[in-house]
């Protein structure tokens, strides 16, 4: 589908100008960070908001160890200095193509391939344990939210990225933790959950983020370039293309066109 122009109003009145980030002043807030495109746009999303960052990786034995790097040159970018990457090693579980080598990962699929069903590259429950350990952080640190970049428009299927999970996690939030008890809540904040591709990226530029230094890609080589095949390497290539910008992470051409 067309999108219109991405309106400055998703950036709460914040202005979309002026130099660098900087994630050191008012409210805390812990986001996942695992190095990819939506969660680095929701953590240039949150310092915009003003918020104090504290930045999670998950080193989680994902097979694409290059996002481990890019959540470091992300998170140096945006002035988060308070920066942890917690190993919790989900390929002793299996049940994954992004965590167990002997399963392929899905290419070349088609969109109506990408929206029905629920693909291999699904990791169990992980973001159930990635915000399980998020909320840990967040009432360690005395933060008010946790910030994250699920999406539910074009995220291949996964369903712990919906809208109704994050509220049912949210729930449990207030009933599992010191601070949801005592009547401070930490907020569960997913500020692309609505957006398409597009729409994301259109959002990370208005905030000048360097979208270079994230990668996307399930299956890249042992450089780190990307395959240009997985389902994330064709939304993301889509994404680019419908918002008119070049890709920095991109080394040739788009490959299949899809709307988003």
């Amino acid at each position: 589908m067309n999108d219109e122009p991405l309106k400055e109003p998703l950036l709460s009145g914040a202005q979309t100008t002026g130099a660098g980030h900087d994630c050191r002043q008012k409210k805390r807030a812990v986001v996942l960070l695992s190095g990819g495109l939506d969660s680095a746009t929701a953590a240039a999303w949150a310092c915009r908001q003003g918020f104090a960052l504290t930045a999670l990786t998950i080193d989680y034995g994902q097979r694409h160890r290059v996002e481990l790097d890019s959540a470091r040159a992300v998170a140096s970018a945006l002035g988060i200095s308070d920066h942890f990457t917690l190993a919790v090693d989900l390929a002793a579980f299996g049940g994954s193509a992004l965590t167990d080598p002997s399963l392929a990962i899905p290419k070349g699929r088609l969109e109506s391939e990408m929206t029905h069903g629920i693909p291999l590259t699904y990791v169990p429950a992980r973001n159930t344990i990635f915000l399980s350990l998020a909320l840990g952080l967040a009432e360690a640190r005395g933060a008010h939210a946790i910030v994250l970049g699920v999406n539910a428009v074009d995220y291949s299927g996964y369903p712990d990225c919906r809208p109704e999970f994050l509220r049912a996690f949210a729930q449990l939030s207030r009933l599992a933790t010191k601070a949801g008890i005592e009547g401070e809540p930490i907020e569960i904040l997913a500020p692309l959950v609505s957006l398409t591709k597009v729409k994301i990226i259109q959002l990370g530029l208005l905030l000048k983020l360097d979208y270079g230094l994230t990668t996307s890609c399930y299956d890249p080589d042992d450089d780190g370039r990307p395959c240009h095949g997985c389902d994330s390497c064709l939304l993301r290539a889509a994404g680019f293309q419908a918002a008119g910008a070049i890709d920095p992470r991109s080394s040739h051409g788009q490959g299949r066109q899809y709307s988003v």
